[in-house]
């Protein structure tokens, strides 16, 4: 295969190099098979190359010479060879759509364990409806294109050059012909594919492309509805579609030009056989069984040729995915685990920040600076700051999502860079932002945080979340299907489902980030005393946006543009911090605070 792809200069061409390199890598653990293919592939081959031989002795050992016994004897050699070859081609082509199958397994779930591996800055870098076509239409290509090596483009250069040997063996005069053609087929491969590639390439952005505003107008259709914004959206997407169908027209318009290219190729050639060979015949300088055998070897070494067309103009394109798969595989994780979890004991503890800093890489401001604070056990600490203020930023390094560039961050006395992540993150219940559930119902949901926990503990959650009542209500209860993201339930029942979720974890430390802004101030009121009468062992920290949320907390952090600029509780705060105090008189009478 790599001669085959330095032949259209692949290897030259960075994404050449590297699917070359990802095949190689993926097939290492297949190599019995891969073996075994490449010698049915060879069996299947020299049938196909006998059989014209054969036929030429029927026609002139048999027919000519009027020898019906040899007619019968050769008819069954060639039967034998036929049932043989048609065997290898089975196999053979069983044998490649397994491996190849088993190749596109493996690089999804490569693909699908490294995006897991990837922190959240990682993922956006490469954004979500990117990497889902990565890791299924990309994939999906790779996988094609190497049934089509293993069902083709081994087989492809032996009867390529067997043809040519054993046309060259017919008749030494009409191989000429051969010498004239094959420069001129080889030329169009590389034309065609070398034009492929670009539009290939391009092709990939473009899906890429048009999946991310397919799947904003998904996501965001009631904002495009309520700003009656259907017009502009259908010509966004239109726009995109446009483009996208346009590359691929050009990819199909050259594919098309192929056929036609080398049918003229093969039809002249075989009016040059049959002229030349037919005055050769005339004249007695060949048999009619040898002209019959070479026009055969002719028609197989287009064949051969025109196989190997077929597979590298899908070249370009697994070319193309292969460099975006690689890409997402090499990447290296800015949040590094330490590695076995086993044996491995944390049970928590006081969370400490030590002079932390965080700023996504090429940043021209750090998001976070000079953060210390510390949490005991048994207490809650709030985060309260402005919009953009860094708070969710905050939240996500305790569990590593993303990592503090300076500084220091102890759970227990311990850096946390030095707790595996798996270990880490049991030993927190978070509460994201966005509440997000997933397809099953709403016991499945509950159990992502303890596969092994009962009805009546998932009850005690829902409870202490404030959702008991709206579950009890519905026909199945814990049984209810939710949905994809919940679809089926408003958002402050998906809000508190998430947070009893959490509970499920019994973790020492709870991390809410702004989990309480679909709530009503009733139902929040009682949430916040239902979780302090249940954590009163764990580390609570809160982030939210509402005053009244912040209000009970034990330490409430005040940020800043990334800064931590005050902290206390709610009261000392009214009095010492004008940032804390602008953010309370924006929200309620300063009188009524106090």
């Amino acid at each position: 295969m790599a001669k085959s792809l330095s032949l259209i200069g692949l290897p030259t061409n960075p994404g050449g190099v590297v699917l070359f390199a990802l095949l190689m890598r993926l097939l290492a653990g297949n190599k019995g098979r891969v073996a075994a293919i490449i010698a049915l592939q060879l069996v299947q081959t020299a049938g196909i190359l006998l059989l014209p031989t054969i036929n030429a002795a029927i026609i002139d050992d048999g027919i000519v010479a009027g020898n019906t016994p040899e007619i019968v004897r050769l008819g069954v050699d060639m039967a034998l060879v036929a049932a043989i070859q048609a065997a290898a081609a089975v196999a053979a082509g069983y044998l490649g759509a397994v491996v190849a199958m088993t190749l596109g397994q493996q690089l999804r779930a490569e693909v699908f364990t490294k995006i897991q591996s990837l922190s959240s800055q990682e993922v956006a870098s490469f954004g979500a409806h990117s990497l889902v076509t990565r890791a299924t239409n990309d994939t999906q290509q790779i996988q094609s294109f190497a049934v089509l090596v293993f069902t083709m483009l081994v087989a492809a250069p032996v009867m390529a050059v067997g043809g040519v040997y054993l046309a060259w063996q017919q008749d030494v005069v009409l191989s000429s012909i051969v010498v004239i053609i094959m420069p001129v087929l080889l030329l169009i491969m590389y034309l065609i594919v070398r034009r492929l590639i670009p539009l290939y390439r391009g092709g990939q952005e473009l899906l890429d492309a048009t999946g991310q505003i397919l799947r904003e107008q998904i996501i965001g259709a009631n904002v495009i509805r309520s700003f009656v914004r259907q017009g502009h959206e259908k010509r966004r997407f239109a726009r995109a579609n446009t483009s996208l169908t346009g590359n691929n027209l050009k990819s199909a318009l050259v594919i098309a030009a192929m056929l036609p290219l080398i049918m003229i190729v093969v039809n002249l050639s075989s009016v040059a056989v049959v002229w030349f060979g037919g005055h050769r015949v005339f004249s007695g300088e060949m048999n009619i069984g040898a002209l019959t055998a070479f026009i055969a070897y002719i028609m197989q070494i287009l064949l051969a040729i025109m196989m190997a067309m077929y597979v590298l103009t899908a070249a370009p394109r697994a070319a193309a995915c292969a460099e975006r798969l690689n890409a997402v595989l090499n990447t290296q994780p800015s949040v590094r685990d330490v590695g076995d979890v086993r044996g491995e004991a944390f049970d928590g503890g006081s969370i400490t920040f030590t002079d932390v800093r965080f700023a996504y890489p090429g940043a021209e401001s750090p998001v976070l600076q000079n953060i210390s604070f510390t949490a005991s056990p048994g207490t809650t600490v709030a985060v309260i700051g402005s919009t953009g203020s860094g708070k969710s930023t905050l939240l996500g390094l305790l569990p590593r999502f993303l990592d503090a560039t300076a500084g220091t961050i102890t759970i227990g006395g311990r850096d946390i860079r030095t707790v595996p992540l798996e270990v880490l993150r049991r030993s927190m219940a978070v509460v994201p932002q966005r509440s997000h559930l997933f397809t099953g119902t709403i016991a499945h949901n509950l159990r992502i945080a303890d596969p092994e926990a009962t009805d009546p503990e998932l009850w005690q959650a829902l409870e202490t979340a404030q959702a008991a009542g709206f579950v009890r209500e519905l026909p199945l209860g814990l049984a209810t299907e939710v949905g994809q993201g919940g679809v089926t339930l408003s958002g402050g029942q998906r809000q508190r489902i998430c947070i009893a979720r959490a509970l499920v974890r019994q973790a020492p430390i709870y991390l809410f980030d702004d989990s309480f802004s679909a709530l009503d101030f009733g139902t929040e009121n009682r949430l916040r005393d239902a979780l302090a009468d249940t954590l009163t062992e764990a580390v609570v920290v809160v982030v939210a946006e509402r005053i009244s949320t912040v209000a009970g907390a034990d330490r409430i952090l005040v940020l800043d543009d990334g800064r931590l600029v005050a902290q206390g509780t709610h009261l000392e705060l009214l009095e010492a911090s004008t940032t804390y105090r602008e953010i309370a008189e924006s929200q309620l009478a300063l009188e009524s605070l106090q």
